[in-house]
């Protein structure tokens, strides 16, 4: 037996509790690894307090998390990877607990530490989706609502990067962070829509909306077209003519590697706000809905 942090009913944090379970068994392709690491993503707290219980109903009990990284103990046939192989990766059964099932392992390379990249999976992915959904193009201007979270400032990176010019709305506590990273950051709230035009004279050409900040009628205005706005964070999109992304996309692919590869040699910052042991599930849960964070919270099983 091993341990998972599991919940049987939706609620707040206080369901997530230790539970004993049977280590999982790796299908074809799949690989079980001990898990060094587990990211908390909202999608996270979402699916346990029923938000989603519409869209991903939940069959309880339910090991909540989306990816990790580990080292291999276990592998079905045609794995992609062999035991005692540090990996990192999608998860399939949750990843909240001493172990966990990946469907196509990448590699952990030895300079990435094991929080940073089970942090690297669902934000890094749900980033470059955006940016090709928006088509961003070297010498476009790239307007970045929330540019400071877990997704936007992964999105801002990639896009200078490409010789995108990007301006982000963060917090005024962020502003130098988000500027070390070659962005342009202009202060959300009342006015933001001034701070971009003056930050970007020459127009914005697409807006990522990470923040679901009830921004979106104004980016429609300055972009002048609702096919160049996408939002992650704003159920509202639709009444705006805004599309909705949602999906993992190539979530454990040559896209990736290609973030790891980019984290592993310092082409790409991904913040670590916090670690919790796996006890303190529950915990991790209440401070991101808190919004105490700023970066991500890891449990360290």
């Amino acid at each position: 037996m091993s341990t998972a942090i599991t919940f049987s009913e939706y609620g707040t944090p206080d369901v997530l509790q230790p539970s004993e379970v049977s280590p999982p068994e790796p299908g074809p392709g799949q690989v079980r690894i001990r898990v060094r690491a587990a990211s908390v993503n909202p999608l996270d707290l979402k699916i346990r307090s029923g938000l989603m219980a519409g869209t991903i109903p939940a069959r309880f009990p339910v090991t909540p998390g989306l990816d990790a990284a580990g080292v291999v103990d276990a592998v079905g046939e045609g794995a992609g990877a062999s035991v005692g192989d540090a990996v990192l990766g999608a998860t399939t059964g949750g990843s909240y607990g001493e172990y966990a099932l990946l469907d196509r392992p990448v590699s952990k390379p030895d300079a990435l530490p094991w929080d940073v990249a089970s942090s690297l999976v669902t934000v890094g992915l749900t980033a470059a989706r955006v940016l090709a959904e928006l088509d961003v193009r070297a010498g476009q201007t790239l307007l970045v609502h929330g540019a400071a979270g877990s997704v936007g400032i992964i999105a801002a990176q990639l896009a200078v990067a490409r010789g995108v010019t990007v301006v982000g709305t963060v917090g005024e506590h962020d502003i130098e962070r988000l500027t070390t990273l070659g962005a342009l950051a202009v202060s959300y709230g009342d006015g933001w829509v001034e701070r971009v035009r003056a930050a970007a004279p020459q127009g914005v050409d697409s807006v990522f909306d990470a923040s679901g900040a009830g921004v979106l009628a104004d980016s429609v205005a300055l972009t002048g077209d609702s096919e160049l706005v996408v939002t992650i964070a704003d159920m509202a999109a639709a009444r705006h003519g805004v599309r909705f992304s949602a999906g993992g996309g190539d979530r454990s692919g040559e896209s990736l590697a290609e973030l790891v590869g980019l984290a592993a040699t310092g082409g790409l910052t991904v913040p670590v706000w916090r670690t919790y042991p796996l006890a303190e599930a529950a915990r991790a849960h209440a401070d991101l809905e808190a919004h105490r964070n700023r970066g991500k919270a890891v449990l360290l099983p």
